[in-house]
C-alpha cells in the first residue's frame, strides 16, 4: 500500500497494523476533529477490498450510541479506507489483563452496553460474529462501545468465522449464525469478566471445539443470582438461548435489579469509569495529546490498537452509497445502508499523496461538520373566524441545524402537534352558539409556554403548558398535558409503544410506575380521585398513553416526558370538586410527577434507556 493516504486528514499515529492493512488515528485538517482510519491495500487479491466494503456495509446499517460510528468509505486505485468515530477508551481485553475480573454489577454494565450495540445490529439484520473483549471498548464515561464488524454478516449466514474461545456451537459446525450466536459470545465474555477466566479453556482448537459443543457450563463458583443468565446464554442449542440481544437485556435488567438493587447500573458505570480512568494513559487521544470533541467519546477501527488503546470498527451511519468511481474510471456496486434514507451524494475527496484521485463512495454524518441540532422557539398568534378561540402567544418548539432537511421538516411537524392539540382542546369551551353569544364581544384566550427537557443529540422532549383565560363556555372538567418526544434520527414522534416494554403495560409494570411517583399532595389527590366503592384503582394502563377515541379533542391522559435529569410523568388533572374529607380534588391543570430515572427506567425499552441520561 505504500504511503497512500486519504486527503483532508492528517495522520497522528498508527494504532495497529497487519498483513492486509493498518489502522491510524487521524485528524481532519480543517477542524482537528479526530477519527480512526482503517486502510487496506489493493492488489491482485480482491478479497481485502471486498471485506472492507462488506464491513462498511454492515457498519452503515447500524445506529446506536453503543456502536462506533462510520463516517466514510473512500476508494482509489492504490487502496481503500473507512473513516470512523475515534473512541478514547481502553479495550475490555486490556481492562481484564490489568484487573483480572470485574465486580458483578460492573460486569453486568459492560454486558448491557455491548448487548444494546448488538441489538442495534440485529435490528438491522446484522450478526457481529466476533464478539470478544478486544472488540469492546470502555471509554472514560464507563459506557461500553462495540467495535470491529470486520467479519460481520447478514443474519442467517453460515460460517465458521469467529474467535474460538467465544464461538457458538453452530459456528463450530458451520451452521447458520443468527443473533443467538452473538448472545452466546457475549455470555462467554460476561463469564470471563465475573470469574477472571473463560468458561471453556482448552489449550487447543480441537479441545475448545469439543468443550463448546458438549461440555456443561462450569457454574459451581459463579454468583448464584446470575447463574440463570449464563446457563441460558451458553445453551448449546440456539433455540434455548435468548432469540436476540434485546431479550437478553430485558432478563439481565430484571436479574440485576433483584440481585444488586435499583441503582445497580449507576454503580456499575461509576466503577467502570474509575477502572478506565486508571488506564487513561493508554487511551488513543490521551496518548496523542488530543482533546476529544465535546459531547463525544472516541471509538476505533478493526485491528487492535497499539498500547492497548481502542481498535477500529464502528457504525451508526444511515444512507445509501451509490456507484464507486475510481481513479482508473472503473465502477463497482455501492451498498445499501438504509432503504428508507435518501441516497448520499458522491463527494470527491481530492488528490492523494500519490497523485491519484480518491472518491468518497459512502458518506454519512461528516466529522468536520458535526454539530448539535438547536432547539428554538416560535410563536403563533391567531384569531379563528368563528370566534371560538384566540391564540395569543402560543409558543412551540422548533429544531434547526439538522443535516437532513427531510428529517428536520418531519421533526418540526411533530413538535407543532401538541400546540394544535391544545388549540383543539380549548376550542371546546366556546364551540356552541350559546357559549359564543354569552361571550359578547370577548373571546377565550389561549397562550402556551414551552418546557424543554432533553435537547439532543438524538432525542428532544418538550412540554407545552397552557395559559387559558376563559370568558365564556364550560369545559369538560379535565385538564390534559401537551407534549412530545421526537427522535431526531428519523423526525418521528415516539409513541408509548416506542418507550415502554410490552410487559410494562401489565399490572405489575403499571404498579411500579405508580409506586415510582413521589409521595405528596398531588399523589394523594389523585388517589382520592380514583377511589370508589371498590377502592383505589391504578389509573395507569396502556390506554392512558394513547388517544382516547371517546374524547377526540383530547390528547392522551398520560404523557411521558424526558428531562435532563429525571423522568416526568404528566397526567390529566381532574376537576371533581372539593372532597368531603377536606382534601381539595379540584385540579385545573395536569399533574406533573418527577421520577428519578433509576426508579422506572427498567420499564422502558433498552434501546431507549441507552439514549437517556444516567440517573
Amino acid at each position: 500500500m505504500g504511503e497512500w493516504k486519504i486527503s483532508g486528514f492528517r495522520e497522528v499515529r498508527e494504532l495497529g497494523a497487519g498483513a492486509q492493512g493498518r489502522v491510524v488515528l487521524a485528524q481532519h485538517e480543517e477542524t482537528g476533529f479526530p477519527v480512526a482510519v482503517k486502510y487496506v491495500a489493493l492488489g491482485a487479491d480482491p478479497a481485502p477490498l471486498e471485506a472492507l466494503r462488506r464491513e462498511a456495509e454492515m457498519l452503515a446499517r447500524v445506529e446506536s450510541p453503543h456502536v462506533a460510528r462510520l463516517y466514510r468509505l473512500v476508494e482509489s486505485e492504490h487502496g481503500a479506507a473507512i473513516v470512523m468515530e475515534a473512541v478514547d477508551g481502553v479495550s475490555l481485553k486490556v481492562v481484564l489483563a490489568e484487573h483480572g475480573r470485574l465486580e458483578p454489577h460492573a460486569a453486568l454494565t459492560v454486558l448491557k452496553g455491548s448487548l444494546l450495540g448488538l441489538a442495534a445490529a440485529h435490528a438491522a439484520g446484522v450478526v457481529h460474529r466476533d464478539y470478544k473483549p478486544a472488540n469492546v471498548v470502555v471509554p472514560e464515561d464507563g459506557r461500553s462501545k462495540l467495535i470491529d464488524f470486520g467479519i460481520a454478516s447478514a443474519a442467517g449466514s453460515a460460517s465458521r468465522s469467529g474467535t474460538p474461545s467465544y464461538m457458538a456451537p453452530e459456528q463450530w459446525q458451520a451452521g447458520e449464525a443468527g443473533p443467538s450466536a452473538d448472545v452466546y459470545a457475549a455470555t462467554c465474555v460476561f463469564y470471563e469478566c465475573v470469574m477472571g477466566r473463560r468458561p471453556f479453556g482448552a489449550d487447543s482448537v480441537v479441545g475448545l471445539r469439543g468443550q463448546h459443543l458438549t461440555a456443561p457450563v462450569p457454574l459451581g463458583d459463579f454468583p448464584e443470582p446470575l447463574r440463570p443468565l449464563v446457563a441460558r446464554g451458553l445453551a448449546k442449542s440456539p433455540a434455548e438461548r435468548h432469540a436476540g440481544a434485546l431479550d437478553f437485556v430485558a432478563e439481565l435488567e430484571s436479574v440485576a435489579r433483584t440481585a444488586y438493587g435499583d441503582d445497580w447500573e449507576g454503580r456499575g458505570i461509576r466503577a467502570l469509569a474509575t477502572t478506565a480512568a486508571g488506564l487513561s494513559m493508554l487511551f488513543p487521544l490521551v496518548a496523542a495529546g488530543i482533546s476529544a470533541p465535546a459531547g463525544t467519546t472516541a471509538a476505533g477501527a478493526g485491528a487492535a490498537a497499539g498500547a492497548g488503546g481502542a481498535g477500529a470498527g464502528g457504525a451508526g451511519g444511515a444512507g445509501t452509497a451509490g456507484t464507486v468511481a475510481t481513479g482508473a474510471g472503473k465502477t463497482s456496486a455501492g451498498f445499501l445502508a438504509k432503504a428508507s434514507v435518501a441516497k448520499a451524494a458522491l463527494v470527491v475527496a481530492g488528490a492523494t499523496a500519490a497523485g491519484t484521485v480518491s472518491v468518497v463512495a459512502y458518506e454519512t454524518t461528516r466529522p468536520e461538520a458535526a454539530q448539535e441540532p438547536q432547539i428554538t422557539l416560535a410563536s403563533l398568534n391567531q384569531t379563528y373566524g368563528d370566534r371560538v378561540l384566540k391564540v395569543q402567544g402560543g409558543q412551540y418548539a422548533r429544531v434547526k441545524g439538522m443535516k437532513k432537511a427531510s428529517v428536520q421538516t418531519a421533526a418540526n411537524k411533530a413538535l407543532r402537534v401538541p400546540l394544535d392539540q391544545a388549540i383543539r382542546f380549548y376550542k371546546e369551551w366556546g364551540k356552541t352558539a350559546a357559549a359564543r353569544a354569552a361571550c359578547g364581544g370577548r373571546m377565550n384566550l389561549l397562550g402556551t409556554s414551552v418546557v424543554k427537557g432533553l435537547s439532543g443529540p438524538d432525542l428532544v422532549s418538550v412540554r407545552y403548558v397552557p395559559k387559558f383565560q376563559r370568558s365564556c363556555g364550560k369545559g369538560p372538567g379535565y385538564f390534559p398535558g401537551f407534549g412530545v418526544t421526537v427522535d431526531l434520527r428519523t423526525g418521528r414522534a415516539l409513541t408509548a409503544d416506542d418507550i415502554f416494554k410490552p410487559a410494562s403495560f401489565g399490572e405489575a409494570g403499571m404498579t411500579r410506575l405508580w409506586d415510582g411517583i413521589p409521595e405528596g399532595p398531588d399523589k394523594r389527590q389523585m388517589m382520592r380521585g380514583y377511589s370508589g366503592s371498590g377502592g383505589f384503582f391504578n389509573p395507569f394502563n396502556r390506554e392512558a398513553f394513547f388517544q382516547n377515541s371517546r374524547r377526540p379533542e383530547s390528547p392522551p391522559w398520560a404523557l411521558p416526558f424526558f428531562g435532563k435529569r429525571q423522568f416526568d410523568l404528566v397526567y390529566t388533572g381532574l376537576d371533581v370538586g372539593p372532597d368531603s374529607g377536606g382534601l381539595d380534588l379540584s385540579h385545573t391543570s395536569a399533574y406533573d410527577f418527577a421520577i428519578p430515572y433509576g426508579r422506572v427506567k427498567d420499564l422502558f425499552k433498552p434501546e431507549l434507556v441507552a439514549r437517556l441520561p444516567v440517573s
